[in-house]
């Protein structure tokens, strides 16, 4: 059995860290609430702009954008992958590389090389490290994204896309359910599905079109990229959400570990401490008895 001094260090030790990790989860708690209120707030311009998308596709007007043509044939995939910058989140971050690690090797299978993205550098170290091709990357994105720092990197993948290079980009993320529960997400960016050009059912049921100046390719080109760069930039703030309530969540069950091992430790050092004076007591006595 250890003696007092060492379980009186260790039960000191463990209580530093539990103070740390409870300030973590404050901290934690404070910036999830401003990033659920950040990711609410930017749901809004996204599900307008997808109705006006869905729109414009169903009106089919004389001019087509490349992001909305299906290819024939898929070579080569780009991934856009979001992650966070900093660990201590829980599973947050595995779950996600886990998930995508189990497509690149479907992609690989089927023939199809892979190019990539890295918004965050917990993603970027493990393509590095899986020497995946990263052709752009942005770190240090803090607790508020701005989108004039993710434009550029985006904008290299959509360029090899409209040069033919890649033939379809997917995206990675984490969806923010709720305080307790993120999902991993991988789906398809580019061209864009179908499936994400809905918009109201009842907007959606009569038909519109529009009047475009100066001209269709114009307005097109310009309404699909902000299209593109609203869906990344939504991906990332669900992302944030997703990594300050797992960051939470983590610091919490460590702070009540922490006051497990501090219980455990402190019945430790009672029993020693009571074998330490019940030999005292016997050597006491023994010696009186001697006497």
């Amino acid at each position: 059995m250890a003696g007092s001094k060492e379980i009186r260090t260790k039960i000191k030790s463990v209580r530093n860290t539990q103070k740390i990790t409870k300030a973590m989860e404050m901290v934690a708690a404070s910036k999830m609430r401003k990033a659920q209120d950040r990711m609410k707030a930017a749901r809004p311009y996204g599900e307008k702009i997808r109705n006006v998308a869905a729109h414009m596709a169903s009106a089919r007007p004389e001019y087509s954008h490349p992001f909305l043509e299906q290819r024939a044939t898929v070579k080569s995939v780009g991934v856009v992958v979001v992650t966070s910058d900093k660990g201590l989140c829980g599973g947050l971050n595995t779950n996600l590389l886990r998930q995508l690690t189990n497509h690149m090797k479907a992609w690989e299978a089927a023939g199809r090389t892979v190019r990539a993205t890295a918004l965050g550098n917990k993603g970027l170290g493990f393509l590095q490290r899986i020497k995946a091709p990263v052709i752009s990357s942005a770190v240090a994105l803090g607790d508020n994204p701005h989108l004039e720092r993710l434009i550029g990197p985006i904008k290299v993948m959509l360029d090899q896309f409209l040069a033919g290079e890649i033939d379809e980009v997917h995206l990675a993320y984490t969806r923010f359910i709720n305080t307790m529960k993120q999902e991993p997400v991988i789906e398809q960016l580019l061209p864009l599905p179908k499936r994400q050009l809905t918009g109201d059912a009842a907007a959606m049921s009569t038909s519109w079109d529009y009047l475009y100046e100066p001209d269709p390719q114009v307005v097109i080109d310009q309404l699909i990229v902000r299209y593109v760069e609203a869906l990344v930039y939504q991906a990332v703030a669900e992302n944030i959400a997703s990594e300050q309530s797992a960051r939470m969540v983590a610091m919490k069950a460590a702070s009540d570990n922490a006051g497990n091992v501090i219980g455990e430790l402190q019945l430790v050092y009672n029993k020693s401490r009571q074998a330490a004076i019940t030999k005292e007591l016997s050597e006491i006595v023994g010696g009186a008895a001697a006497v």
